[in-house]
């Protein structure tokens, strides 16, 4: 027996003031599915660059270093 005609069966089988609420219950799931449908299944937060991410940091050190791309001694061996 199908789980629909069991269904059916067990709906017969309850008093008149009780199918309302069965009817109720319908109502509230067919809701949910409808809703759980639109959702989207996740929600992926945008990429964003490392840069892009640390630059409430850049320029916070004070040193007196230069910029070590700036820097021919540091590049001597670059690529070697």
């Amino acid at each position: 027996m199908l789980t629909l005609e069991i269904a059916i069966q067990k709906i017969q089988q309850l008093p008149p003031d009780q199918w309302q609420k069965v009817l109720e219950f319908i109502e509230f799931l067919e809701y949910q599915s409808s809703h759980h449908q639109k959702a989207p299944k996740t929600i992926e937060p945008p990429e964003v660059s490392f840069a892009e991410a640390a630059k409430e940091f850049i320029g916070c050190l004070d040193s007196d270093l230069e910029d070590l791309s700036h820097n021919p001694q540091y590049l001597e061996e670059l690529g070697q």
